[in-house]
């Protein structure tokens, strides 16, 4: 029984010490600041959601590439 009682104050010691070693700094609680949100529009041929900055304008239209504004276009 005192072997075993050695034994988990060793492993709780061992948990502790591995605990302590992260190995990653600590934080200084400035976290950098978050990009200003976009716009976002969907394609007029398949629907899919992008931001504007991305999308291809034609008109009041927007598309997600330039396959889906050819096709469109015909």
């Amino acid at each position: 029984m005192k072997y075993l009682l050695v034994l988990a104050v060793i492993a709780v010691g061992y948990a502790f010490w591995r605990g302590q070693r992260t190995g990653a700094p600590p934080s200084k609680g400035k976290r950098p600041p978050l990009p200003a949100p976009q716009d976002m529009v969907a394609c007029a041929r398949c629907g899919v959601h992008l931001p504007r900055s991305e999308a291809l304008a034609h008109g009041s239209r927007t598309y997600c590439c330039a396959e889906h504004q050819q096709q469109d276009a015909r």
